[in-house]
């Protein structure tokens, strides 16, 4: 029989690329009705309007809590019928991954476990308000991510040719 001997220190130094869910939880949740009855004697046709954030706070070394935050906003005659907003949080340990490939880990795969719960939990809630369930289509995160990161670099090359063009309209001062 041989023994391998391999060291603790060579083992810490190769981290192990990792992902695991800790935690899915609710972190608020907010519904609202202001035209109150007014909404459900209306022929029902609302114009649906979804934004959606993330947001994600570091909790401890590899350790991310990340937020998705939903806001359904309906509206008929230009009135807002209802408004619902959800933050559906999750607390995911991620190893092994830095730079781009953390962020693209934390921007798509983190939400796209988040977004059934919360999908979820808004249909619950309209149902439960009198409304019918909204059953919202699943959202790509990784072209959300990748229309993202073209924008960042979109605005860089913009701000790198108006760095320039301001340079070169600058006066030359010689002494």
């Amino acid at each position: 029989m041989t023994e391998e001997n391999t060291s603790p220190a060579v083992e810490e130094q190769i981290p192990e690329a990792g992902f695991a869910i800790q935690k899915i939880y609710l972190k608020d949740l907010s519904f609202e009705t202001p035209s109150g009855l007014e909404a459900f004697t209306k022929a029902w046709k609302p114009n649906v309007q979804q934004d959606l954030n993330i947001q994600v706070n570091p909790v401890e070394e590899g350790l991310f809590e990340v937020v998705l935050l939903l806001t359904i906003t309906a509206r008929i005659d230009n009135k807002v019928v209802f408004l619902v907003e959800v933050k559906q949080a999750g607390l995911f340990l991620i190893n092994g991954l830095d730079g781009i490939q953390l962020s693209h880990a934390i921007n798509t795969l983190c939400p796209q476990i988040l977004f059934p719960y919360a999908r979820e939990t808004i249909d619950s809630l309209l149902t439960r308000g009198g409304f019918p369930a909204l059953m919202l289509a699943p959202i790509n995160f990784d072209a959300v991510f990748a229309q993202a990161v073209m924008q960042v670099q979109q605005q860089a090359e913009a701000n790198a040719v108006a760095t320039a063009e301001h340079a070169a309209e600058a006066p030359v001062t010689v002494n």
